[in-house]
């Protein structure tokens, strides 16, 4: 069969990629055209768009970016069109994916979604448009069943593929080496995939190099960002490190982490490293969101545990100050050794491994009857 799926972010590369595996196995004659990045390409998606080429973070800065969004909708529909898949997966990343369902229902393509757009958050009345249009939700978080269920949604909860990456990702031999790092315990910094991200929190992130000498300090690149980028922002800093490419790595061999949110506050929790969790978007993209956004918490950590596991530092509160002294509570003592007994409850909640093998059967199974 045909598969067309969208991933507009790295996260979204990483289960597309996985997925792509899993029904490799499954379906002999699988052949698959993806909007997403280098792992989906490698497991053998033909790449019709990167998604660096997406990366609009906030309001303001999609507003910005409106004829390169509008012109890369136009392409999507147009290669789908040519490629005539059986099935079309979107996996999250909502602003678009919804857009093009919508069009892909009325031409008649079977629509699939996997990990669900966080309508939780924001804006609930989407779960009407969502019954209209898509033919399958799966989704990863445990509370998110509850959620449509409330509306009279049937969606299938297949856990959370993230276990199944860091369950079987092996220990990196010579990292430190490798790297160029120091034998000094490792801060990991996490400053997100965005350039919008990286110019707005590493900075700040970069000023408590010096206050901490007896620690080497590494920042994790996003893999569609040139190592410039960074350079310019740690100036002449020293006792900072960089990798690409070796997140996992980097988490595997980190003492500490400070991360902006997302899935990484979700991925450096289950490498069990602790974290102090970080956003900073643009003034008038986040007073829009503080007025939309109905939720407690934005880490997925603190959501799927319903209480603060990690300290979440928002806006006006990212700042050096706050940021130093939340790092220094979780170096050492009970703050940090809380926030480790959490974590094990946490990857409790989110059940077992196997999501990304549960979604392809229940794809290739479903597609094949319809």
């Amino acid at each position: 069969m045909k598969y067309y799926i969208i991933a507009g972010e790295a996260s979204g590369d990483l289960h597309g990629a996985n997925l792509i595996k899993a029904l490799v196995e499954k379906d002999a004659d699988a052949t698959f055209r993806v909007w997403g990045g280098d792992k989906m390409q490698a497991a053998g998606g033909s790449l019709a768009k990167h998604y660096r080429d997406l990366a609009f973070m906030g309001f303001a800065e999609v507003v910005a970016n409106l004829r390169t969004i509008l012109g890369n909708i136009r392409f999507c529909k147009e290669d789908i069109q040519s490629f005539q898949p059986d099935v079309i997966i979107y996996i999250d990343y909502p602003g678009f994916n919804l857009r093009i369902a919508k069009w892909a229902k009325e031409n008649g393509f079977l629509n699939y979604y996997y990990i669900s757009p966080q309508l939780w958050a924001w804006n609930e009345k989407r779960v009407h448009l969502i019954k209209k249009i898509i033919d399958k939700m799966f989704v990863i978080l445990p509370f998110e069943a509850a959620f449509y269920e409330k509306y009279n949604y049937k969606v299938e909860y297949v856990g959370h593929p993230l276990l199944d990456e860091i369950a079987t990702y092996p220990t990196p031999q010579n990292f430190r080496s490798e790297n160029n790092l120091s034998d000094q315990p490792i801060i990991a910094l996490l400053p997100g995939s965005r350039l919008q991200e990286i110019n707005k929190l590493l900075s700040i992130m970069l000023q408590l190099v010096d206050d901490y000498p007896n620690y080497q300090f590494v920042i994790a690149m996003a893999p569609s960002m040139a190592q410039d980028v960074y350079t310019k922002i740690v100036g002449q800093k020293r006792n900072v490190g960089f990798v690409k490419n070796r997140t996992y790595d980097l988490l595997l061999n980190a003492h500490a982490a400070l991360v902006t949110s997302g899935t990484a506050t979700l991925e450096t929790a289950l490498f069990k490293v602790p974290q102090v969790v970080c956003y900073k978007g643009s003034s008038i993209s986040y007073h829009i969101a503080k007025r939309l956004v109905d939720i407690k918490y934005i880490s997925l950590v603190n959501l799927i545990m319903d209480q603060e596991v990690v300290t979440e530092l928002i806006q006006h509160d990212m700042n050096v100050r706050n940021l130093k002294m939340e790092l220094e509570a979780i170096l050492s003592g009970s703050s940090r050794d809380k926030m480790l007994s959490s974590y094990s409850l946490l990857e409790e909640r989110l059940g077992g491994v196997g999501a990304s093998d549960r979604v392809a059967r229940l794809v290739f199974e479903e597609t094949k009857q319809v």
